[in-house]
């Protein structure tokens, strides 16, 4: 099974824009936005907005651009309704959302976590084209030797950082 990306659609709206006033046509263009990035790269995507407040008693599912966008029932929140999918899917997925609840959630079930901010960060660059290269460790002399009782290159990320930016690549 593909990887499944699940976003917190209202989640990302914010840490991108700003949630405005009309929201109807901010979904719309974050939709679009996840579209043409679906182009680049063909996984599966669900995106989750609010609904609870908008008296639907079950849940809503629609079709945009091969984006699955669920809005939540009434007395259900879409962190809910991410946490169960990220349950549903466990390693097969990531999870893109700055909710520290769902974080801790999706972690749980093996998902692979991506904050909002660095999820807009890989939308704006694959939107312009261009690759920001990530800031690696200063390699200068006037650093502090290394205790002799350490091992490895100290100049070297640690192995969880450098798994963790091997999976960032491939969104």
């Amino acid at each position: 099974m593909g990887t499944h990306l699940i976003i917190d659609g209202y989640n990302l709206m914010g840490v991108m824009k700003g949630i405005p006033e009309e929201l109807e046509s901010a979904r719309e263009d974050l939709l679009d936005t996840l579209t043409s990035y679906r182009h680049q790269k063909p996984y599966a995507m669900t995106v989750v907005f609010d609904g609870w407040r908008h008296d639907r008693p079950v849940e809503q599912h629609e079709r945009y651009g091969g984006i699955e966008v669920i809005y939540s029932k009434r007395g259900e929140k879409a962190d809910q309704v991410i946490q169960r999918m990220a349950r549903h899917y466990g390693r097969d997925c990531a999870v893109v959302t700055s909710d520290r609840e769902i974080i801790q959630v999706a972690r749980t079930y093996g998902a692979f976590v991506l904050e909002a901010w660095e999820f807009a960060d890989k939308l704006r660059r694959s939107s312009s084209g261009g690759a920001i290269p990530h800031k690696e460790l200063d390699t200068g002399e006037d650093e502090q030797p290394a205790r002799a009782d350490k091992k490895g290159n100290p100049r070297r990320l640690p192995k969880a950082e450098r798994r963790r930016r091997h999976q960032l690549k491939r969104f």
